[in-house]
């Protein structure tokens, strides 16, 4: 039987679990604290952390963040990561349907994202909800990796 999460909006305690996270999922592309508190002041309740439903510790495993844009119909998922030890738990499904939900309630038309082009795992994680390659954008990331623009309707 797959394991369960719950999912729920970011608060400060979560903040050193996240850094852990970030680090273990990209190295030396990791956003800062700065920009995670950054992130929670301006989308609280868009920026999502997932923890097992039960067992010890039950704590954060992942967490995405996500912005409405300013038209209001249209969204980005900025990122989305997870303890490497929970790669193919569920826990990913459980942010994005709860991500998505969220979007839906708000009658969000569109939800973008960039992924990293040699990141095969992703690719196929968004494919899997619908989400289809726009374009790529050449040099995206820090390190000088080409990005893949996804789009999915909502």
């Amino acid at each position: 039987m797959p394991q369960r999460f719950t999912v729920r909006p970011f608060q400060l305690r979560d903040l050193p679990r996240i850094l852990q996270i970030e680090v273990a999922s990209f190295g030396a592309d990791a956003y800062d604290r700065n920009l995670f508190a950054e992130y929670a002041r301006i989308s609280p309740r868009l920026f999502l952390v997932a923890a097992p439903s039960s067992g010890k510790p039950r704590r954060v495993c992942g967490y995405s963040i996500s912005l409405v844009l300013p038209k209001g119909d249209r969204a980005e998922l900025v990122s989305l990561a997870l303890d490497p030890a929970f790669l193919g738990s569920g826990a990913a499904d459980s942010l994005m349907r709860s991500t998505l939900r969220r979007f839906r309630l708000r009658r969000v038309s569109r939800l973008t994202l960039t992924v990293k082009i040699s990141n095969l795992r992703a690719l196929r994680f968004y494919q899997k909800y619908g989400f289809r390659k726009l374009r790529r954008a050449p040099a995206y990331y820090e390190d000088g990796a080409d990005g893949i623009l996804m789009s999915l309707a909502l």
